[in-house]
């Protein structure tokens, strides 16, 4: 019999997307959200966000994460 994963926690999902390098880079992050609402939920997602003065973008099924505080425009 295989050994399965554990299945990723809330807590540390939250830890692994918020310290890619991008993020620290005060780049952008892109993740899909039915596995967002899947793994942590929607409003979770938005508050650590939030929390963390981040802007997010939903369009197509994606969340789209901008790491930083920078004003965010949609040009076309």
């Amino acid at each position: 019999m295989r050994d399965l994963p554990l299945p990723v926690t809330p807590d540390r999902w939250i830890v692994q997307i918020f310290s890619a390098k991008s993020v620290a880079e005060g780049g952008i992050v892109r993740r899909k959200v039915r596995d967002v609402e899947r793994l942590i939920g929607r409003r979770r997602f938005l508050y650590e966000a939030e929390r963390r003065g981040f802007h997010v973008a939903e369009n197509a099924g994606q969340f789209v994460i901008f790491c930083n505080q920078e004003p965010v425009r949609l040009l076309v």
